[in-house]
C-alpha cells in the first residue's frame, strides 16, 4: 500500500505542476480571471493533497488500516473538488456543461476533510512508547 500510495502522490505533484503552468501560459488568454483562480485553487488543492499522502505513505506513524482509508479519499476527493473545479473553469472551452456536476466539487471537499480527520483519529488511537 505504501508503494501505491507514493507513486499516486508523486503523479498528483507533477499533473499538479504541469497543470499550474498550463494554467499561467495557456489558459490566461482564453478563461476569464475569475475562472483562472479557480482552476489555480484547484491545483493548489490537488498539490496540498499530493504532499498529504506523500507523508502518509511514507510515515510509520500511520497504521496500514487508516492509510488505505486516507488513500482513497484523498484520490475520490481530489477527483471530485480539483477535477470538477478543473471542468467548471474551463466550461467556457468546452462542448460539456460541468455546471450539471458541480454538484461534486463540495463532495470532494467534504472527502478531504474526512481524509485529515481520519489521520487525526489515527494520531489520537496511536500508542507511542
Amino acid at each position: 500500500m505504501n508503494k501505491s500510495i507514493l507513486i499516486t502522490a508523486t503523479i498528483l505533484g507533477v499533473l499538479s505542476v504541469v497543470l499550474g503552468a498550463f494554467a499561467a501560459h495557456g489558459l490566461k488568454k482564453l478563461i476569464s480571471p475569475d475562472a483562472l483562480a479557480s482552476f489555480e485553487t484547484g491545483v493548489k488543492y490537488q498539490m496540498y493533497h499530493a504532499l498529504f499522502l506523500l507523508f502518509v505513505g511514507s510515515s510509520t506513524y500511520v497504521s496500514n488500516g487508516f492509510k488505505s482509508a486516507i488513500f482513497y479519499l484523498v484520490l475520490i476527493g481530489i477527483v471530485f473538488f480539483s477535477g470538477s473545479i478543473y471542468g467548471l473553469a474551463t466550461n467556457s472551452l468546452s462542448a460539456f456543461d460541468f455546471k450539471k456536476i458541480a454538484f461534486i466539487t463540495p463532495i470532494g471537499g467534504l472527502l478531504l476533510i474526512i481524509a485529515w480527520v481520519t489521520l487525526l483519529v489515527n494520531f489520537i488511537k496511536l500508542k507511542l512508547e
